[in-house]
């Protein structure tokens, strides 16, 4: 797979964010780290990892509570070497109770095209297994299946 390195085009940061959508799909921590560069700083909810380590240990403590996670992210804007974008994700808990997560976040790429800021602010709301609009099977969203515009959110 080809490295998308800025300044971004709108096509190229397309592409960039359905790249994270589909990693961050695959639920697996060190995968993920490897879109961010070594010294990447984070602000998540009220968390700010530094560093691929810390990122790690906090994307598998979150997919140890979040569990069936499925995120759907949709380009908001660019410009250079910045992105924004917003997302929504089903998960539930270990009592059963799902919810939908909203946000939005603001990424800044080095020159190597690796993310080296991420910003991020999330809201979560309860909902029952049948409001659920994400039905695929874990891992990556089907090319076919309609994204947040399409469904609404």
């Amino acid at each position: 797979m080809k490295i998308i390195v800025p300044p971004f085009t709108l096509k190229t940061a397309i592409e960039k964010v359905r790249k994270a959508e589909d990693d961050w799909n695959t639920r697996d921590p060190q995968l993920v780290a490897m879109d961010y560069s070594e010294d990447s700083r984070w602000r998540n909810r009220v968390e700010f990892p530094v560093g691929r380590k810390q990122i790690i240990d906090f994307l598998t403590r979150k997919w140890n509570k979040e569990l069936d996670y499925r995120l759907i992210k949709e380009l908001w804007s660019f410009n250079g070497n910045r992105i924004a974008v917003r997302f929504a994700y089903e998960w539930h808990d270990d009592s059963g109770q799902w919810f939908r997560s909203y946000g939005n976040e603001n990424w800044e790429f080095n020159d190597a095209g690796l993310n080296r800021l991420r910003y991020a602010s999330i809201n979560d709301k309860p909902i029952s297994e049948a409001e659920r609009k994400y039905r695929w099977p874990l891992g990556r969203r089907p090319d076919d299946y309609p994204g947040l515009t399409e469904l609404g959110l």
